[in-house]
């Protein structure tokens, strides 16, 4: 049958599907609890929680359903020196910004505290829980995290954009690669090269890893339809990922009007852009993406950027936000 895979044995899974890890507070326990009942493998975001949070989460999750799911981290999570935001940053920051806030009517956030990693803490927590799978992004964990995983049963999933991450993640004994293609939607997870440089569309880099890689690969980007899922699987792909059509799901914490978004015509207008966090990622067209084109130096980072764009989030979960930041999209849900 064509969803008896090596990822779907691995994963302990009936068909090859994986639910993209949402971050932004889009991810939720009932659509993850969801997909995994239904044989796939449901996935939540929680590169913002604390390790007391991922605790609390993970037992959630055990408590919706009793078939894996996957826990998602990001290795590097921060992109502020270690002394904080410099002045000169935050004043450019400050005058890009300052007009969104004042037509908002609000105040714009003092300068933020210097702010650490909590990736080390966090995966004390994911270790102490043991989630069925481990997914992370944005480089790779160190040997001994991974040498703990594998003791401890717990499946990794690292993703790569390019050939030469996927080999260093093999080389890492990571058990599944997600081939993130430049299609997908959110944050483009590179970390031997800029995002930029890294931009191989899904089936491409499919085929490219497959021809060199042993591991299992998990295609993602662009794919929201049994075609797609087909088509993957034909080219050498294991499994694949599938984040916005389920974002559109109603167990998602996504919003009604997230939803009519993703169905609207403004869905087919998708860009990369580094406007919100500084970091490139795929999302729809907005103005504050159309105004901070080009403008990378005024971009705050992650780290530092989520205290400047936290009231930007606050709104974006609100109808009345007049330049809304758009749900990540990669391609046309149908």
């Amino acid at each position: 049958m064509w969803h008896n895979t090596r990822a779907a044995t691995i994963l302990g899974i009936q068909y090859p599907i994986l639910q993209g890890p949402f971050g932004g507070n889009l991810s939720s326990v009932k659509l993850a609890a969801t997909v995994s009942d239904l044989g796939g493998l449901g996935g939540y975001g929680a590169y913002t929680l604390t390790p007391e949070e991922i605790i609390t989460l993970d037992g959630q999750l055990k408590e919706a359903t009793r078939k894996p799911y996957n826990i998602n981290l990001w290795v590097s999570d921060i992109d502020s020196p270690p002394g904080g935001v410099e002045d000169a940053h935050f004043e450019r920051v400050k005058a890009q910004f300052k007009t969104y806030f004042d037509e908002l009517g609000l105040p714009f956030p003092n300068k933020p505290a210097p702010v650490l990693s909590k990736f080390e803490n966090q995966m004390e927590a994911i270790l102490h829980v043991r989630p069925p799978v481990f997914s992370f992004m944005f480089g790779n964990p160190s040997p001994v995290i991974l040498a703990q995983c594998r003791k401890l049963g717990i499946v990794t999933i690292g993703a790569a954009t390019t050939l030469d991450e996927a080999i260093a993640l093999e080389a890492a004994e990571v058990d599944l690669i997600i081939a993130s293609g430049f299609e997908a939607g959110g944050h483009r997870p590179s970390f031997l090269a800029s995002a930029e440089s890294s931009l191989t569309g899904t089936f491409a880099l499919v085929q490219q890893i497959r021809e060199k890689v042993k591991r299992p690969i998990v295609a993602a980007g662009g794919i929201a339809t049994g075609r797609g899922v087909a088509a993957a699987l034909a080219l050498g792909a294991d499994a694949v990922q599938i984040g916005t059509a389920f974002l559109a799901c109603e167990e998602s914490n996504a919003l009604d009007i997230h939803r009519q978004m993703l169905f609207s015509d403004e869905s087919k207008y998708s860009v990369l852009t580094r406007a919100f966090t500084g970091r490139l990622g795929r999302g729809l067209k907005s103005r504050i993406s159309e105004d901070l084109t080009g403008k990378r130096d005024n971009l705050p980072g992650i780290g530092a950027g989520p205290r400047q764009t936290t009231p930007f989030h606050r709104l974006s979960r609100s109808r009345h936000f007049p330049f809304r930041h758009r749900p990540a999209k990669s391609d046309r849900c149908k």
